[in-house]
């Protein structure tokens, strides 16, 4: 059974708010929320599968309420007998890819008892992505309340599964919460060649906060922080707040460059 390649030039514009939470504790109350938003995902599980086969539950958020036990017993055995099991091992590093669709015949009898059966789940749409040994296994699942993915939803996680996958390995790869976006301004071009105060006014700009916020918590006068903005997108050749957003999504998520 193999995967299938993900679309080349997904539209990632709408799930900023998901890559911009990379790094912090509410990441995973982001994501699930953004998929929601975006297909209709009742709940998200991410696993991390190591060639060497270990197994772990990194997250688990959503609508199903007996989601952490089933985590716990997929990392346990039930990894190990996961028909997308050799799709994911021959993913290769850097590269998304999006597992085949869902079809409970895929499934021996206790699996589709205890993952789909006793919890309720009608359908299940996955992407992972490899990064060195580690693979992140991320899984969108329906509950029988929702019915089924429609053909629109699917597509739509297909186009976003790139970014998704990306951010999901980039989160659980962050050595300390809020550092994301600190590193990125002080480290990579076109961000880090923006004066000090330049970066903390469209780190801020970045987290939600209004002109007035940002003159506050920096104690400047609201025309400083207006021309500081004007001089920071000046410098990144840009004109709004969504252009600034979309240098962000570039750099956080590599694999789509």
């Amino acid at each position: 059974m193999r995967s299938r390649a993900v679309p080349s030039n997904p539209s990632t514009g709408d799930i900023t708010s998901a890559v911009l939470a990379i790094g912090r504790s509410d990441f995973p109350n982001v994501l699930i929320d953004t998929l929601r938003r975006q297909a209709e995902v009742g709940h998200c599980m991410v696993f991390a599968l190591s060639r060497a086969g270990a197994a772990d539950c990194l997250l688990d958020a959503g609508n199903i309420p007996i989601g952490g036990d089933l985590g716990a017993a997929y990392a346990g055995q039930f990894h190990e007998s996961d028909p997308n099991r050799d799709a994911l091992f021959e993913g290769e590093g850097g590269a998304s890819i999006m597992l085949p669709a869902f079809a409970p015949c895929m499934y021996g009898a206790r699996y589709r008892k205890i993952f789909f059966q006793d919890s309720g789940i009608v359908d299940k749409c996955a992407t992972a992505i490899w990064t060195g040994d580690t693979c992140f296994y991320v899984n969108f699942y329906r509950i029988a309340a929702q019915g089924r993915f429609s053909a629109a939803q699917r597509e739509r996680l297909e186009a976003i599964a790139p970014a998704i996958a990306a951010s999901v390995a980039r989160h659980f790869q962050t050595p300390a919460p809020d550092q994301s976006l600190a590193a990125l301004f002080a480290t990579r071009a076109p961000l880090a060649a923006l004066t000090p105060r330049e970066q903390e006014v469209c780190r801020r700009i970045l987290s939600g906060s209004s002109s007035e916020a940002i003159s506050q918590a920096l104690g400047i006068s609201l025309h400083s922080t207006l021309t500081y903005r004007k001089r920071a997108y000046e410098r990144l050749g840009i004109s709004s707040q969504s252009e600034l957003f979309a240098i962000v999504l570039r750099l956080l998520t590599p694999s789509l460059n």
